[in-house]
């Protein structure tokens, strides 16, 4: 069966999510905020679940009509063929948002779906009574300028639950938004990649997954997969590709922090993303960070300087960050920051900058790109190793 299919994204994302997709083979996207729209089946929503690094989730659009009266989303709703998807005993679980719209009451608006999907579940099986004991459905009704739309949530738990991060530092980036950050970098193996503020380290173990072409979904599970329109062989045969998919490619990652204690969840998250052997963990002050390669890649998540008390600690681990980083002939770094003054106290303004979102916070993520290696850099890294 043919669906519209969403992948949510962050603000500032989107574009990353329609790379993405056009890699696995779709066109016809249609992108907006927070979104991209485009037509599959039920082999499409396992592979976007399976392999998607940026996108928040996997919606089926189940329908998208005017109402700007309780009665115009109730018959709207009623419309839709849930049963086609949704058995007997379907647990439905209603989410809502309104935003500019006429019908403002989430939880009324809510209900009133909710009160009509059972009346169309009613008529397709012709019973009155559900058990809602089987497996979950996720519905949303999001209303936007009294345009309502209808979704059914495909992944379950946010596609950046890896399943590798059971524990994190103070403040970490999510992994959707690290892979985002590797990807837009155009990071290639053959050139060193380093992250001097690593935190728990989900900067280099999402490059180290991305390097090796390992499926960000391979060890977890989606709510989709208990749903009978998806056959378990598709399930199977997608994870069976993933592990077959997954490259023989050798490089090193270099992940230093100066916090001893978040250190020790870097190297244990490595090791359940199973990455570990190619991320070198290091306890270190980023101001001592050198090497004698060259054309590397930094990309770092660090302090802000939201905390009170912070602010003067982050303006001179910004200025110290520009001294150590100058010294790094031909690199490429590449930082995200809320601070509305990185770049004055880094002493260099950006390649280029993009607006992207670090949960509420609105940052920046500032490229600073370094010449690309001589043709004989790459002619070394090959004999190196072969």
């Amino acid at each position: 069966m043919n669906y519209t299919l969403i992948a949510t994204s962050t603000f500032g994302l989107e574009s990353v999510v329609a790379s993405e997709l056009k890699e696995l083979g779709y066109d016809d996207l249609k992108i907006e905020n927070g979104k991209v729209t485009f037509q599959g089946d039920e082999r499409d929503i396992v592979t976007c679940n399976m392999w998607l690094r940026t996108a928040d989730r996997i919606l089926i659009r189940m329908a998208e009509f005017k109402a700007i009266t309780f009665e115009e989303l109730f018959q709207g709703t009623l419309a839709v063929d849930w049963g086609s998807i949704m058995p007997i005993n379907a647990f439905m679980h209603v989410t809502g948002k309104s935003v500019k719209s006429t019908l403002f009451s989430v939880p009324d608006c809510q209900s009133i779906v909710k009160k009509a999907i059972i009346e169309g579940m009613k008529r397709k099986y012709n019973t009155d009574w559900f058990s809602e004991d089987g497996p979950e459905y996720k519905v949303e009704i999001g209303l936007l300028k009294d345009i309502a739309t209808l979704t059914l949530d495909t992944s379950g738990t946010g596609l950046h639950k890896r399943g590798y991060r059971e524990n994190a530092g103070g403040a970490p980036i999510k992994e959707t938004l690290a892979a985002a950050l590797v990807l837009l970098s155009k990071w290639e193996t053959s050139r060193m990649l380093a992250d001097p503020m690593c935190g728990s380290g989900t900067i280099a173990i999402e490059a180290a997954l991305i390097g090796k072409n390992i499926a960000p979904g391979i060890n977890r599970s989606f709510i989709s997969e208990k749903w009978g329109i998806i056959p378990d062989n598709i399930w199977e045969e997608s994870r069976r590709y993933a592990r077959n998919a997954i490259n023989d490619k050798q490089f090193n990652i270099l992940a230093s922090d100066i916090d001893g204690r978040v250190f020790r969840t870097a190297r244990e998250n490595a090791k359940k993303a199973g990455v570990e052997e190619y991320i070198t963990f290091q306890k270190m002050p980023m101001q001592d960070f050198s090497t004698k390669k060259r054309y590397g890649f930094i990309i770092t998540n660090p302090p802000y300087g939201e905390r009170l008390g912070e602010a003067k600690e982050v303006e001179k681990l910004y200025k110290d960050m520009g001294q150590t980083f100058e010294k790094l002939k031909d690199w490429s770094y590449f930082v995200i920051t809320a601070h509305p003054d990185f770049q004055k106290l880094f002493g260099k303004d950006a390649t280029k900058n993009r607006k992207l979102y670090n949960g509420k916070l609105k940052c920046y993520y500032y490229q600073y790109l370094g010449p690309k290696p001589e043709k004989k850099f790459y002619e070394k890294e090959e004999q190196h190793s072969s």
